[in-house]
């Protein structure tokens, strides 16, 4: 399927369902399809992010991953008022990226064109740059301070991981790329190699705790994680906003997605989304799941964890501390990428 026909399915969906409710303000596509070419071939471990605007006060639950016509979408829902001051969208890092070129499906009140055509001026400013850096930068740091050492170890470990996966996020914004989620690493290496920052890259892989890692390992890894994913998708009843990344329609970009990168010799920057895929299906298993089945999969969970440094879950307080450390440095890499980037105005 090419990346337009993906499109139009995503876009028929949402006039033949979401535009039919009272609360529909509008539609747009966001994720990393927003720059593929339309005649691209759709990736298979890839989906069509849509964001549905309502007049709601508060956000419905994500509808998540399905299938329609053949393309894989991915919805989410937004308020109205997490998205009418241009000023808040141009400093939010995950949402000024939709809106730097035209992405709208659908805009009955108009009031989204405006939007896009405000934060599209000023997208590439530097001062909305640095502040999209400091976002991210925030993000990092109150994610890692707000770990509860009381909770699970599954959930100690997603409430680490995705804050330290934040780092690639102030890489990609500081280039003007697409904070992607599950090919971060991936997609930050491009740019620290694109920009001379080659040791920086592997630094942010130690901080992972992935740098010393084999294919094989990895590989081995994932065909545990395959198991735990379908066992967990198998028993998943308790919703969670992740619940649709954990289904049999969405095993490709999990499963299959990791396959490719390891094939591709990318099987360092697959550890992230294992982890995180692995976290999550425990997540589910600790709620549906009964006391047989999850301790007969959590010796998987923990090898891949200690194969990153893990070992123990007062590990996590000084790998954190470590992240945090980290971020001076950070930054003046992304100030760095910033002032040579000539697509970045100082206006």
């Amino acid at each position: 399927m090419k990346v337009a026909d993906a499109r139009a399915a995503a876009a028929l969906w949402v006039m033949e369902h979401a535009s039919l409710h009272p609360d529909f303000m509008g539609a747009y596509f966001s994720g990393s399809t927003i720059t593929m070419p339309d005649d691209m071939e759709m990736p298979a471990a890839s989906d069509v992010d849509i964001v549905i605007v309502t007049s709601h006060r508060e956000p419905p639950v994500k509808l998540g991953k399905f299938e329609f016509h053949g393309a894989l979408i991915e919805v989410t829902y937004m308020t109205w008022s997490q998205l009418s001051s241009a000023r808040e969208v141009l400093t939010s890092y995950h949402l000024a990226g939709s809106f730097r070129m035209n992405t709208i499906i659908a805009d009955p009140t108009k009031q989204l064109g405006r939007l896009q055509s405000e934060v599209s001026r000023h997208f590439s400013e530097l001062e909305w740059v640095r502040r999209r850096c400091e976002n991210a930068r925030q993000k990092i740091e109150n994610g890692l301070l707000a770990i509860n050492n009381s909770a699970p170890l599954h959930d100690q470990v997603t409430s680490w991981l995705f804050p330290t996966g934040v780092t690639t996020h102030m890489i990609l914004v500081a280039a003007l790329r697409n904070p992607t989620v599950r090919l971060r690493y991936v997609a930050a290496r491009e740019v620290l190699l694109e920009y001379g920052f080659s040791n920086l890259y592997e630094e942010l892989l130690e901080l992972l705790g992935c740098s010393h890692l084999t294919p094989e390992l990895v590989e081995y890894h994932l065909g545990e994680l395959a198991r735990t994913f379908d066992a967990a998708a198998a028993v998943a009843k308790t919703p969670f906003f992740f619940s649709s990344d954990i289904t049999a329609e969405a095993r490709k970009v999990a499963i299959d997605g990791s396959h490719e990168l390891i094939r591709a010799g990318l099987h360092r920057e697959a550890i992230f989304w294992i982890v995180a895929t692995f976290a999550r299906c425990h997540t589910i298993l600790a709620a549906d799941a009964s006391p047989e089945l999850q301790e007969s999969l959590t010796p998987a969970f923990k090898a891949v964890i200690a194969d990153i440094g893990i070992h123990a879950p007062h590990a996590l307080i000084n790998r954190s501390k470590k992240v945090l450390e980290f971020l001076p440095a950070l930054s003046k890499a992304t100030e760095a990428i910033m002032m040579a980037n000539p697509a970045i105005s100082s206006k």
